[in-house]
């Protein structure tokens, strides 16, 4: 399967002349196009496999896989690999240096600028997603043997030590990791920017604090606000603040940032036979120093600074930042804006020594699952198998692993009406979760009253890791009602009516009226699949038949997606070939997708390149969910303003699941009546 979905994307994105660039994260391919208005969104959209298709600036496009996007990267890149086309390589491969990247527009504007900034965020933490979600699980299960009195927690016990150095080993480390993706990601040797922040968690780095052993050259003062102790030493007579960079974030990111511009002039002035020894060795010495005196000290600053302010209005106003969190969360990691708050988190475990962010979070976590859950109710009621795997799938990766993405692109973005219901259900959890903090608050090992759930470990909000957090029962009250709450509204009131797909993955999605509704009769109407198996497609038109290959249109001429016919049109109104349910209504009016009750899986294409259009010339008569029966009017479009837009006017009509049927057999070469049989289907 991941083969035959492999090579759609490949056609879909325009073939693999059109595809320059591939990496992937957690459940994303991510590609870098010669040119994205070559990109058939709706093709892509449709394919099984694909959740979602997530376009940007700078030709750059996302197609959102899920969980097996690791074995349909390695499937593309064989494909790719095969047409010798140029491609980047994923973190989790070799040196991101050695890879060919192709250059990008010389100027994509701040947009894109903005884009590459949370990519670079993104993809600096994405590749160790799974060493920490294994060390929160650890975290987790630990807490859950010393709650049940399984086992002491006593440190003074040689076994809870041990297991506590598995997990403390990724977070007192994690500096290293993050240093070496965030270099790789800039297109600098990762093991520099790895081996330059190692040199800041050396034992002898760290014994420059010892105030005792250094005399007059290193001065120490208490932080009462955040209950740390900061020293500066002197290093060759300039004061150096010194830290404890353990679990820090910041200033690797930071670090890579300045490393990638030094080497980068280094390799300007430095002759290619003598790069790999000098570009290194001046490197850790200038950017070592840099991190040492500058780059670390600022990100300390910065580190604890945004984490101040938000401890302060967790303690000062807890009640609206209980409330606020989950209710903004929704939206900010369709757009990878949560990462920053991620890193916070483990800046607040490092300085505070607990975090109260996580609690916020997994409200919003729960609720998302709750809606997937409801989904997943009403897809068995319906007996919609496709959006049942979906949701189970999804749900699953929730429940289990924390992980929202399958949720949020496989179902959430696509349905308007799904953001309406989790957003009450978010709201409900932040309430409940503020007035019981509020009620019970906890006192940390400072003595410090905190109004809020805190964790002193990073763990993902999974049904698994909930007994990482202090006062379990009013943490997990919170994310019950959240679930309870989207889940029922799901349930109760529905979800994908009139939506439809989504242009970006910001939860917007269209309201466009539809208008009317009533079917128009064909004058000969093909079976009804309603009283017997579907057996004939009817022409959605009248006009000329050709084949695929006349279409010009590489994708449908490849088969991508299945086989078929085109009807080069000489009237307006555009039918329905077979009688089914409408899996598909494009915003722009150019695509529909029709299921019958048997299972044949018809896509109904307008024109060619007609999504430029967007929507110019239609007049769509239907809406996605709909029953249409054969002949039933989809769509009347002014065919002269797309021939006159330069767009062409072919119908096209494919049976998706060709592959999965006994025989599909076109018939062209004639004039059709819509209406008349122009596909044979032989179950």
């Amino acid at each position: 399967m991941a083969e035959g979905t492999a090579s759609q994307i490949v056609a879909a994105l325009g073939g693999a002349g059109n595809i320059v660039g591939l990496t992937h994260c957690a459940t994303r391919l991510r590609f870098q196009l010669v040119d994205a208005g070559r990109i058939d969104r709706d093709c892509l959209e449709h394919l099984d496999g694909v959740l979602g298709v997530v376009p940007q600036s700078g030709d750059r496009c996302q197609v959102v896989i899920g969980g097996t996007v690791d074995a349909m990267y390695d499937e593309i890149t064989r494909l790719l690999g095969a047409s010798d086309i140029r491609r980047t390589q994923t973190m989790r491969s070799a040196p991101a240096s050695d890879a060919r990247t192709p250059a990008g527009p010389a100027d994509r504007g701040r947009i894109a600028r903005l884009d590459s900034f949370f990519e670079y965020l993104a993809d600096s933490f994405r590749p160790i997603l799974g060493v920490l979600l294994g060390a929160s699980i650890i975290i987790a299960l630990v807490n859950l043997l010393i709650s049940l009195g399984v086992i002491g927690g006593d440190e003074g016990s040689p076994s809870l030590m041990f297991v506590k150095a598995i997990w403390k080993g990724v977070f007192y480390f994690l500096p290293i990791m993050v240093a070496y993706n965030a270099a790789g990601k800039l297109k600098v040797d990762p093991w520099l920017g790895g081996a330059i922040m190692a040199m800041l968690m050396t034992p002898q780095f760290a014994a420059l604090s010892d105030a005792g052993m250094w005399g007059d050259s290193v001065r120490c003062v208490r932080n009462a606000t955040l209950g740390t102790t900061e020293c500066v030493a002197a290093v060759f007579g300039l004061p150096m603040q010194l830290a404890d960079y353990s679990g820090n974030v910041f200033v690797p990111l930071m670090m890579a940032a300045v490393l990638a511009f030094v080497c980068r002039r280094l390799r300007r002035i430095i002759p290619d036979g003598v790069q790999l020894v000098f570009v290194p060795f001046l490197s850790m010495i200038v950017v070592g120093a840099l991190t040492a005196f500058l780059i670390g000290p600022i990100g300390v600053w910065a580190g604890n600074g945004l984490g101040v302010v938000l401890a302060w209005m967790n303690m000062h106003a807890p009640f609206v930042f209980a409330v606020a969190l989950p209710l903004l969360y929704p939206f900010l990691v369709p757009l990878g804006l949560h990462w920053p708050l991620n890193a916070l988190m483990l800046v607040n475990i490092q300085t505070l020594g607990y975090d109260f962010i996580q609690g916020p979070m997994g409200v919003w976590n729960f609720a998302c699952f709750g809606a997937t859950a409801g989904v997943l109710v009403l897809a068995v009621r319906d007996h919609d198998t496709e959006m049942r795997q979906t949701a189970v799938g999804a749900l699953a990766a929730g429940l289990l692993g924390g992980v929202s993405e399958p949720s949020l692109y496989g179902i959430h973005l696509r349905y308007k009406l799904v953001y309406k219901r989790m957003l009450v259900g978010c709201g409900a959890g932040g309430v409940t979760l503020a007035a019981l903090s509020w009620l019970f608050p906890s006192v940390t090992a400072s003595g410090q009253t905190v109004h809020g759930v805190t964790s002193t470990a990073f763990a993902f909000s999974s049904l698994i890791t909930i007994p990482v957090f202090d006062r379990m029962w009013v943490y997990g009250a919170s994310i019950a009602v959240a679930f309870a709450v989207s889940m029922a509204l799901i349930v109760m009131f529905g979800y994908g009516t009139t939506s439809a797909p989504v242009a970006d993955d910001r939860p917007v999605p269209d309201d466009r009226p539809v208008s009317d509704p009533e079917p128009v009769p064909a004058a000969n109407p093909a079976p009804d699949p309603r009283d017997a198996s579907t057996h004939a497609i009817a022409a959605p038109v009248t006009g000329r038949v050709i084949g695929l290959d006349a279409t010009g249109d590489a994708v449908f001429a490849s088969r991508a997606l299945g086989e078929g016919i085109a009807v080069i049109p000489s009237e307006s109104v555009v039918r329905a070939p077979v009688s089914g349910t409408l899996k598909t209504v494009a915003r722009t009016g150019h695509t529909f997708g029709i299921k019958t009750d048997d299972g044949v899986e018809v896509l109904v294409h307008i024109g060619i390149d007609t999504v430029k259009l967007e929507g110019r010339g239609f007049d769509v008569a239907v809406a996605k969910g709909q029953r249409v029966g054969v002949g039933d009017r989809l769509a009347t479009v002014d065919f002269d303003e797309v021939s006159a837009a330069g767009c062409g006017t072919a119908v096209i009509v494919t049976v998706v699941n060709s592959a999965g049927l006994g025989r599909v057999v076109p018939l062209t070469g004639g004039n059709v009546a819509a209406g008349d049989t122009v596909i044979e289907v032989e179950r």
